[in-house]
């Protein structure tokens, strides 16, 4: 029964509009689209992979390999399957151009193909120009096609010659758009796209040399995926192969968008907290201006029950409208700014309506309605008949019955729950979980110190009017101080760990590059250039340093008989293949923690010693077995020792390293790192590859360049979901001034009565929003700097310093932000009649 007329109460209360709840409303709406706005994007592109997955890829399905061609075991089975195959070789190497006896040199990531490619999609050159024509060449050269930022670097134009390795090319076209670039990987240099055949001559291919080819297959009609799959791994993967197909057309960046798209929403759940702050306090509000009705119905014998009800039925269809509108924004902003979207992501996208990516978003918004408005809900118990007096709400006991302790408790978990499920890493989840709450509680905490430290300062301010009606005027519950240090103080908090987090990432790199780094890493180095190598270096006074190692690449396949992934389960040094070495005597720079190394001249059964922190984090020990596959042939070695590898330095760093007899006859080239000054780096650079073409040079600090642009564009991604909790905190805060604007003028009007002046009524006012903003920029502060040392220090495991300039900004951002906000709320209560306010407040 109880049910029946509280829905017949609700609706006759939402008769009265959104008069009260327009705040309420934005903040849900805003953290709703913003959650829904990220899914979408991250479905659309994920739909996007999967219809163009074979595209991606460049086949149905993909085979490939590591420094060596398939052989004929591989190449057969591949013919069974498949009505077309396609053999692309990548690796990279250095474009050098001759020009009025200037030589000039460019890295570059070269993709040798055959007459098939591509397979799958359509490969665009500028002009229109048709590939078998470009690869065709002109004036007895074979033909290349270069990216236009090659073109740009080495200053080549259509025509022009240049040389990769010894085998001379004419430029025959630019590159304007791969099919199959997205699933590429990560390439240090823009890239040259010619027929492996033309490099016969090149020496760019010899033994050892670090390559990768990339069988792709059309399957033949009736051929199961799953089987086949199945099949080539159970013949194959134990050398070393790596099987994809179009399902997952790029798993790399699949991976990658789908941990940006969670980090992303839970960074939106932030938002949503601080919308949630919003939702409480304009809830608590609008029931103190119920006080008089919620007491009528009492007198007139409404039970707790249905005035509870009455008011939850009501809020619940708010909230219901707020979700709508947070959906509907979340997903037409995708689609209005589609054009968008598509040309900055070189990634293809399914802009349309997800209903996952809008599930997600309706759970999270319905859970921090649910949680936000219980308590202020709870509270119209304590309202009784007798209660027709004003501040009955006020005056109501802040914290609600047992019962609705743990219906809270239980939403949190379900929340977690559901965070953890749509997200998919709880690691994650939990620490995003614990800052929020941890800033949350900090905020509170530093809410009550604040009211009661002007309480204390309002008795030593008697002298300057303005800031004791400030401090009293914070020190008041009718303020709404907890309510602007909240939703504030948790926007700021989220920025500030951003900006601590983006700026440690930036300065780790560039702190670290001149005093750590190499001027340049030198691969496929063969053994018998070794010599000459070594003497150009070590006779060069600018270079300090020089370490080179022999370089296979392996995959890890077994430990002790088990295949790795069941023992190591999803670590990164069995994900893929790994950079192996060897060495006969200990290495100078070699530390051992742990074991004994094989000494010099050894010859026995193969031992390896593995790096100690990866080593610890799958579980190896001293005497294991482990077995690695090289060049598709099983190496089984025992572990008999640990080293201290430290791959922060950019230097040379092996995870696992043989003994030299277990890998001395397998074809292999050699690496080397050159610490030199940087204006000695142009002459080394070309001295080694004038005398030694097939040697490519990778310079650190492009390297590290490309890599801080990643950065740097994942940090604004970052501060775009930071930006949306900032501004739903700024929502809040509006909100505040605005439900405080009676009171002010109730106070504006006792202080005119008094002999007060508009301005020093205006500089209380000021003070006021000035000490508060100050405060909550403080506090969050605080936070970020806290959130950002726990993420930069336990999760990118890098060095933590305090951007200063950020943090100072935050706080400004706070006082700025409340002050305006106090300042815009104002003017009514400066114009206010003093006869008639107090009048009609008797």
């Amino acid at each position: 029964m109880s049910l029946k007329i509280a829905a017949r109460f609700a609706r006759r209360e939402l008769r009265g509009g959104l008069k009260g709840f327009r705040i309420f409303l934005a903040c849900l709406a805003l953290g709703v689209a913003a959650i829904a706005g990220i899914g979408s994007v991250r479905s659309s592109i994920e739909a996007g992979i999967a219809d163009q997955g074979a595209t991606l890829l460049g086949g149905d399905a993909q085979m490939q390999f590591t420094y060596r061609y398939a052989s004929g075991e591989e190449r057969a089975w591949m013919a069974e399957q498949a009505t077309a195959i396609s053999e692309v070789v990548d690796f990279r190497s250095m474009a050098v151009v001759e020009r009025d006896g200037t030589t000039e040199r460019g890295l570059t990531q070269i993709k040798a193909v055959d007459d098939l490619y591509p397979l799958v999609g359509e490969l665009k050159l500028e002009g229109g120009a048709d590939l078998a024509t470009a690869f065709a060449g002109q004036n007895g050269l074979p033909g290349a096609v270069i990216h236009p930022q090659l073109a740009a670097q080495l200053a080549l134009e259509i025509g022009d010659t240049f040389k990769l390795g010894l085998q001379e090319f004419s430029v025959a076209a630019l590159l304007q758009s791969e099919p199959d670039s997205a699933g590429g990987g990560f390439g240090l240099g823009p890239r040259t796209m010619v027929l492996t055949k033309d490099l016969a001559d090149s020496a760019l291919l010899s033994p050892g040399t670090l390559f990768d080819t990339q069988y792709r297959m059309l399957l033949a009609e009736g051929v199961d995926m799953d089987v086949a799959k199945s099949d080539a791994t159970q013949r194959f993967e134990d050398t070393g192969m790596r099987w994809s197909d179009s399902r997952n057309g790029a798993p790399g960046i699949s991976e990658f968008v789908d941990r940006l798209g969670a980090f992303l929403i839970l960074v939106g759940l932030a938002g949503l907290a601080v919308g949630g702050v919003g939702v409480s306090a304009a809830i608590r509000a609008y029931l103190a201006s119920k006080t008089q009705v919620i007491a009528t119905l009492r007198s007139l014998g409404a039970s707790r029950a249905t005035i509870f009800l009455t008011y939850f039925l009501q809020i619940g269809a708010l909230s219901i409208l707020g979700i709508a509108i947070g959906l509907t924004l979340g997903t037409l902003a995708p689609i209005a700014l589609a054009p968008v979207i598509s040309a900055v992501l070189p990634l293809p996208t399914v802009i349309a309506v997800h209903a996952e990516a809008l599930l997600e978003a309706s759970v999270y918004g319905a859970l921090t309605a649910l949680i936000f408005t219980l308590w202020p809900l709870a509270r119209t118990e304590d309202v009784r008949a007798a209660s027709l007096f004003r501040d009955a709400m006020n005056a109501a006991p802040g914290i609600p019955a047992v019962r609705y302790l743990l219906a809270t408790g239980a939403l949190l978990a379900l929340l977690v729950a559901a965070a953890s499920w749509f997200s998919g890493n709880l690691t994650l989840t939990l620490w995003t979980t614990g800052g929020i709450a941890g800033a949350l509680l900090l905020l509170a905490l530093a809410s009550v110190a604040i009211r009661w430290i002007s309480r204390r300062a309002t008795r030593r301010s008697r002298r300057r009017p303005a800031l004791r009606w400030a401090l009293a005027a914070i020190s008041s519950p009718r303020e709404g101080a907890a309510s602007v240090v909240l939703s504030l103080g948790l926007g700021l908090s989220v920025l500030a760990a951003v900006g601590q987090i983006d700026g440690n990432l930036r300065g780790a790199i560039s702190r670290d590059l001149p005093s750590v780094a190499p001027s340049y890493f030198f691969v496929d180095i063969q053994r018998d250039q070794m010599p000459g190598f070594l003497e150009r270096m070590e006779s060069d006074p600018a270079v300090s340093n020089v370490e080179s190692a022999p370089m296979l690449r392996g995959v890890i396949t077994r430990i002790n008989g088990m295949p790795a992934t069941e023992v190591a389960g999803d670590h990164w040094v069995i994900q893929g293949d790994r950079g192996v070495s060897y060495a006969d005597a200990l290495p100078e720079t070699t530390e051992i923690l742990e074991g004994e190394w094989w000494g010099a001249d050894y010859t026995g059964a193969p031992q390896i010693s593995f790096a100690a922190e990866e080593a610890e984090e799958i579980g190896l020990k001293l005497g294991d077995a482990m077995t690695v596959n090289i060049l598709g042939r099983d190496i089984t070695g025992t572990v008999t020792s640990f080293r201290d590898v430290d791959f922060s330095t950019a230097g040379m760093g092996f995870v696992l390293v043989m003994n030299e007899a277990a890998l001395a006859g397998a074809p292999h080239s050699f690496i080397a790192t050159v610490y030199a000054e940087k204006e000695a780096e142009a002459a080394i650079l070309r001295d080694i590859t004038s005398a030694n073409p097939n040697i490519t040079a990778i310079s650190v600090r492009d390297a590290i360049d490309n890599v801080s642009n990643i950065l740097g564009s994942i940090a604004a991604a970052t501060s775009y979901g930071a930006a949306a909790t900032l501004l739903t905190g700024f929502l809040v805060l509006i909100g505040a001034a605005a439900a405080g604007q009676q009171n002010r003028t109730y106070e504006a009007a006792i202080l005119k009565t008094l002999g007060a002046t508009r301005q020093r009524i205006l500089m209380s006012f000021a003070l006021r929003s000035a000490l508060l903003g100050t405060a909550a920029g403080l506090v969050a502060l605080t936070a970020g700097i806290i959130g950002g040392w726990a993420v930069s220090f336990y999760i990118l495991e890098t060095d933590y310093e305090i951007i200063w300039n950020n943090a100072l900004a935050i706080v400004a951002g706070g006082v700025i932000a409340t002050l305006l906000a106090g300042l815009a709320f104002a003017a009514a209560p400066l114009a206010t009649k003093p006869a008639r306010t107090l009048r009609s407040a008797d």
